[in-house]
This record gives C-alpha cells, sequence and structure tokens, in this order.
C-alpha cells in the first residue's frame, strides 16, 4: 500500500468533511423553509458575519433544514470512509459518491476544486505507480520525497484559513471586504497548489518506499591464524 498517498487522501477527505459540515449546520439554522432554488447561500441574513460570508453552495433539496441535516450526515459519513475505509477495494467509488452527494445536497461549491483531484488520487492508494516511475527520475523522487508532510501542512493551513475568512471575514489588519474576499480566494488556489505538490512528492515517497534495500556487502571471511 502506498501510504503516503493514502495519507494525504484521507486529510483532504476529513477537510471535505469538515467543509461539508460548515455549510450544513448554517443550513439548518434557516429552519425548515424552502431554498427557493438550486443554488443557495448557507449562511443567512440572520447569521452573516460579513457582506461576502454566504457559504454559495447547491442542492436538489428544496428544504434548507434538510438539505443541512444531509450535508452534515454525508460529511460525517465522508470523514470517517476517509479514515477508516478508503483504502478498502470499494474505497474510491464510495468516496466520489459521498462527494458527489455532499455537492448535490448543500455541502458547497468551492469543494467541486477539490474532489475530482482526491478522488483521482484515490485510485493509486495500492497502485503501483508505474506511470510516475517513468516521469519521476530516480535522483527527483529522493530530492522531493521527503517533502510531502510539509506541503500537505501547508495546504491545510491555507484551506482553513480561507474557510475562516468565508465565514466570519476576519483578516488581521483589514477591513476592505473585497480585499478579504480576493485573499479568501488565492488562499484556497494556494492550498489547492499544495495539495497537488504534496501528492506528487507522496508519490515519490511511495515509490522510494517500494524500492527493495541494496543489499549489505558481504562480509570479508578472514582465514584463522596458523
Amino acid at each position: 500500500m502506498n501510504r503516503a498517498t493514502k495519507l494525504i487522501v484521507t486529510t483532504l477527505g476529513i477537510l471535505g468533511g469538515i467543509g461539508g459540515i460548515d455549510h450544513g449546520f448554517f443550513e439548518t439554522l434557516h429552519g425548515s423553509v424552502p431554498t427557493g432554488g438550486l443554488f443557495v447561500q448557507s449562511i443567512g441574513p440572520a447569521s452573516r458575519m460579513w457582506v461576502y460570508g454566504t457559504e454559495d453552495a447547491f442542492t436538489l433539496v428544496p428544504n434548507f433544514l434538510v438539505t443541512g441535516l444531509l450535508a452534515i450526515t454525508l460529511s460525517l459519513a465522508l470523514i470517517v470512509w476517509s479514515i477508516r475505509f478508503v483504502d478498502r477495494k470499494n474505497g474510491p467509488i464510495v468516496l466520489t459518491a459521498l462527494f458527489v452527494l455532499l455537492f448535490l445536497s448543500g455541502g458547497g461549491v468551492a469543494q467541486v476544486l477539490f474532489f475530482a483531484i482526491v478522488c483521482a488520487a484515490t485510485t493509486r492508494i495500492h497502485a503501483p505507480l508505474s506511470w510516475w516511475r517513468r516521469v519521476l527520475p530516480a535522483g527527483l523522487r529522493q530530492a522531493i520525497g521527503g517533502g510531502w508532510p510539509v506541503a500537505l501542512t501547508a495546504g491545510v493551513l491555507l484551506f482553513l484559513a480561507a474557510l475562516e475568512i468565508a465565514i466570519a471575514g476576519w483578516v488581521p489588519g483589514l477591513s476592505d471586504p473585497w480585499q478579504k474576499e480576493l485573499i479568501c480566494w488565492a488562499s484556497l488556489a494556494a492550498a489547492l497548489i499544495a495539495f497537488l505538490i504534496a501528492f506528487v512528492s507522496g508519490f515519490a515517497a511511495d515509490i522510494q518506499a517500494s524500492q527493495p534495500a541494496a543489499p549489505e556487502p558481504p562480509a570479508i571471511q578472514r582465514s584463522p591464524a596458523a
């Protein structure tokens, strides 16, 4: 099993679940009222903390309360599956289904940027990574293989920062809403780049880990003293 790839997929699955819970929570605060359309604002006027803090989402369910409860339930299922079962035989199929259902049930539109990459990477957890072996020379694999924890950590922090800005609009030293919005999307884009780097580095690490250890040189046999 490609352990670095699995850990990265698990982390992004958990983040996807956190984002879905965030949307679902604010959707339930609307109460049992019609959504009024397919595209909704998860955070209603009564709960909004700043002008752009709407948390847009898509839902096929025409009721805010039901949409929110579904989003929370699917998000929890996504987190559990990402932690416990993503490396199973049907792991990629179920993970993809959960992401799609979450999107269709008010889990947020921004996550579309992430889930296609995550679901594709899930299929590589048990793969031999033959294509990546050809693309990444041995020297490059050795150079970048240890960098995936740093890239993953940076991506997580950037994602959480973007989520905080999207909800609360708090950016130290800034009061202009438009500038905050730009920083939010820039953080999300930077997180996506960091995750892509983490996956490539993780593939390199998994290839390195799968290489057989070099045999030790044979011990020098000394003839007994005469």
